[in-house]
Order: structure tokens, then sequence, then C-alpha cells
């Protein structure tokens, strides 16, 4: 068990740690993992949010921090394809997984989400919105064709101080038509 404290803002977090070791040594050596489709090795402490790793070793600035307790979504990303908060999620829990932010996930011209999101001026001051999309993408996944409730559920945990909820909502359900 090794405890991670960000005593500036009152949250400690415990977690045990199974990554990659020395022959047995219980000696933690380096986390394997694959970011944006690229692989990485990080031999730093383990227990490190996975979004100080993306922002201050990748320097992949798009996913934001906001609360760091999981409560607010600016810094979602996708794990395998779910929808994570990379605030709470220490890098060892991503050992051997697909990572992806926001960086990546127009790199080959804009998801259908982002575009939703530009023709309907969604953001307002914008610093949310790199959660909101990500959790967007992940929710229209695994429900394709959503009612207005499905995306207020979905997107519950995601907050927006500016209260862009309405237009979230209307560019989710354009980019679900695009993509279906």
């Amino acid at each position: 068990m090794v405890s991670w404290a960000l005593p500036s803002i009152g949250f400690y977090l415990t977690w045990h740690v199974e990554c990659f070791t020395d022959k047995g040594k219980g000696e933690i050596l380096m986390v394997k993992l694959k970011v944006n489709g690229i692989d990485r090795t990080f031999d730093g402490d383990p227990n490190m949010p996975l979004l100080w790793y993306v922002r201050d070793v990748l320097g992949l600035t798009g996913t934001k921090f906001g609360c760091g307790m999981a409560l607010c979504g600016a810094c979602t990303v996708h794990k395998n394809g779910e929808a994570i908060r990379s605030c709470i999620t220490p890098v060892s829990a991503a050992a051997g997984g697909e990572i992806r932010t926001i960086e990546d996930l127009g790199a080959n011209g804009l998801h259908a989400v982002q575009q939703a999101w530009m023709d309907l001026n969604v953001p307002q001051c914008g610093y949310c919105q790199s959660g909101q999309i990500m959790q967007a993408v992940s929710f229209l996944k695994s429900t394709p064709h959503p009612t207005d409730q499905q995306i207020d559920d979905a997107m519950a945990g995601n907050i927006c101080r500016c209260g862009t909820y309405q237009r979230i909502r209307q560019a989710i359900k354009l980019a679900a038509g695009k993509i279906a």
C-alpha cells in the first residue's frame, strides 16, 4: 500500500500497487501503457494520478484539473474505450491499458462530437469541455440513440460551471445522428 497525498486540497488516496517488478523482489520498476496510440513506460511514482502523468510528463494539457476528487469530470479520459476520471486513477491502474486523451480524439479530423460542439457553440469558458466531450464520446459508443434522460444521466458527473447543459444535450443528440 502506498498513499498519495494532495494536502493543498485536503485529499488523500491509498492504492494497492501491482506493476512490473524485478523478478519478484516487489520493487516497482516501471509502468507500461499506451497513450494516444504510442507505447509508453513510466518509471516514476506509480501512484501518481494519471492526470499529472498525462499533463506534466507527457505535456498533453487538454485534460484539465478541476476538483481532484472525481466529482466534476474535467479530467475525463478513456481507458480501453471507457470514460475514467484521471485525477483519482493512479498511473499503475493504467498499466497494460490504452489511454486516450482529447488530443487524440480529433487526430484524424474532428470527431462527430467535436463537430457538434462547434456547430452549436457549446462552450462558454471552455474549461470543462474536454472532459464533457470525452464523456459524451464514451457514452455514445454504448448508447447510439440516446433519449434526453439518458444523456442527462450519463453526463451528470460532468459539471459545467457556465451552465451550458442544454447545448451539451443538443450537441450529443446532433452527434448521435451523425454517428449512427
